[in-house]
């Protein structure tokens, strides 16, 4: 029986070693590709990083929140709801984003924990936003989701339809603060980052939402002030 116990202790000691070890290197991730970021960027506005926590237990992130790390992606409403609720009521300075397609059924329940939406990407969910806020009295800082490639299976709003759709929005009182691109997974990132950065200057936008943890180096050089890492911060999904 005492064999067992200490056997049990020492297996306890081991978990929590490697769980703590694990925590330590994400923090430590985070801050490789701040310093990155730093190195890279060619304008004076660093980009934001936005830690892409979704499908990861809100335990593989306290360490960033004590961190300092304000700014986590989540790419569906109740995942988001659940794990950070209480967090959020605790920590009003964390900013929470969502940065996967919002479906006009969740937007009331979007707007209770979302800041920042990154995917508007039609007339419909524009109205249903507008109305929402004006009932719960918030307003979540907008991005307009744009095709940059024209890809059917896509979504987003089409180059050539995005000036009369940001005057749309604009009339429904949306705070759009910028664009939001996902480039097709081809060897022309490049492009398409330069592409955008036009298109978002034309605009007269200051922030622009483009970069993933495989390209997120390319998308600052082209002016993006949010990337969206996870991976290399978190490590690989399960």
């Amino acid at each position: 029986m005492l064999l067992i116990y200490v056997t049990l202790i020492k297996f306890t000691y081991k978990v929590v070693f490697i769980y703590n070890f694990i925590m330590h290197k994400t923090v430590k991730n985070l801050i490789y590709i701040e310093d990155l970021i730093k190195s890279k960027a060619n304008h004076d506005k660093l980009s934001k990083i936005i830690a892409v926590s979704k499908t990861f237990p809100i335990e593989n992130i306290l360490p960033l929140i004590e961190h300092g790390h304000l700014d986590y992606g989540e790419n569906k409403v109740q995942e988001a709801i659940d794990k950070w609720s209480t967090i959020k009521n605790k920590n009003k300075t964390i900013k929470l984003h969502l940065i996967g397609k919002l479906q006009t059924n969740k937007v009331k329940f979007a707007l209770r924990i979302f800041d920042y939406i990154h995917s508007l990407d039609n007339e419909k969910l524009a109205n249903k936003i507008a109305d929402e806020q004006i009932k719960q009295g918030k307003k979540p800082k907008i991005f307009i989701q744009v095709n940059i490639a024209n890809e059917n299976q896509k979504s987003g709003i089409n180059k050539e339809r995005l000036d009369d759709f940001y005057k749309f929005c604009k009339n429904l009182n949306l705070d759009i603060i910028g664009t939001m691109c996902i480039p097709p997974n081809d060897d022309n990132t490049k492009k398409y980052f330069s592409e955008m950065n036009v298109i978002n200057q034309e605009l007269n936008f200051q922030e622009l939402s483009m970069g993933m943890s495989a390209d997120y180096l390319e998308a600052i050089k082209n002016n993006a002030t949010y990337v969206r890492v996870g991976s290399k911060i978190f490590g690989s999904r399960t």
